[in-house]
């Protein structure tokens, strides 16, 4: 489910993050210079990085409404008012979900009930949940509402019940669900960040397998809302990192020259963010060639995790996921990358090199 949920928004969410990125390279101290950034030195660059902090931050601003349309679709409901339902838990009206603990909320009185006037900014369970609500709610209504007054009752009354819900109770209780499940995830970097880097990097590639690696957008989006900041994306994109070298590997590995343009490509394809490729067309025939991605993955997502290494925003994965790295972890980053690369295509070439001479270099 959250697979066919966030496919469908996920280039709005990578072109965001890779633009944040842009950003951060613009307005990042000590990038180029001791104690300035690129504003600093050039304040004609001042504009030209608002803007596209603004543009940048807009999908992370309405993630809502993004959700709430391909959640509604994918429920059975009408895809826009899946947008207006977002739209409502994000609604300037209400007070922001960044500033609870700063401000103190107004209140709306219903029947004895206290309901805060919350929104739910960058959350995503509060909205799946509620899309959920709506489309149940829109197709019960249409199998007993006439045709000549579905437009009349139908989309009102949904968006009224299930927005009333979402702000009395969908929202504070998945809300509280979502801090509980951060602070958890949180709490188990914390006991030994090194082991979670390393475990969680060298199984990802099996999450991806199985198509759950998508779940961890969702559990990567509520990090960066709740505390700011991610370990797991860096780590996920040293994994895709490690795929494209595997591959590239056995580019060198394989004689059959069909085989070995389809090793360059599909490496090709992963430094540059999109895994499948060398995954399925490459690392997994040969099986030795994942097994030695997993073995680079785990160990530079170990390295990177101990040193601390977040991001602020999900971007592109591969050689341009630097640019989402928080500017004190590049250095740790790069060293990190360097740890992908080279272990998972030293290792499968060795074993690929070793196999071809017995006949058998499984690709």
């Amino acid at each position: 489910m959250l697979a066919d949920v966030f496919i469908p928004i996920l280039p709005a969410i990578v072109a965001s993050g890779l633009l944040l990125g842009i950003n951060n390279v613009l307005v990042g101290v000590g990038i180029f210079v001791e104690g300035k950034s690129l504003v600093d030195m050039y304040p004609n660059l001042a504009s030209i990085a608002g803007m596209i902090s603004m543009i940048a931050g807009t999908a992370f601003a309405f993630l809502p409404a993004l959700v709430g349309w391909s959640a509604v679709k994918y429920f059975g409901g009408n895809p826009l008012m899946g947008i207006v339902l977002g739209l409502v838990l994000v609604n300037p009206a209400l007070m922001s979900a960044y500033d609870i603990g700063v401000k103190e909320p107004q209140y709306w009185h219903f029947f004895g009930l206290e309901v805060a006037q919350i929104g739910y900014q960058g959350q995503v369970l509060p909205v799946l949940v509620a899309a959920w609500v709506y489309a149940s709610i829109e197709k019960a209504l249409r199998r007993v509402v006439a045709d000549a007054f579905q437009l009349l009752v139908v989309a009102p009354v949904t968006l009224l019940v299930t927005s009333a819900l979402s702000l009395i109770a969908i929202g504070p209780i998945t809300l509280w669900i979502s801090n509980w499940i951060t602070d958890g995830i949180v709490s188990l970097s914390n006991i030994s960040p090194m082991v979670t880097g390393v475990l969680f990097g060298a199984c990802f590639a099996l999450l991806v397998i199985t198509g759950m690696h998508h779940a961890f957008l969702a559990v990567n989006l509520q990090l960066i809302s709740t505390t700011g900041r991610t370990m797991f994306w860096p780590i996920q994109a040293l994994s895709d990192t490690a795929q494209g070298s595997a591959a590239l590997a056995m580019a060198f590995v394989t004689q059959d020259k069909k085989n070995r343009s389809i090793a360059l490509t599909s490496a090709l394809s992963a430094y540059l963010g999109i895994t499948e490729p060398a995954m399925f067309g490459v690392n997994l025939r040969a099986k030795y060639a994942f097994v030695c991605s997993m073995i680079g993955a785990g160990l530079a997502g170990g390295f990177i995790a101990y040193n601390g290494v977040i991001s602020q925003s999900i971007g592109v994965s591969g050689l341009f996921s630097i640019l989402s790295i928080t500017r004190a972890g590049w250095g740790a980053y790069a060293i990190g990358m360097l740890i992908a690369i080279g272990v998972p295509f030293v290792l499968t070439f060795i074993i690929g090199m070793a196999r071809r001479k017995q006949g058998n270099a499984g690709f």
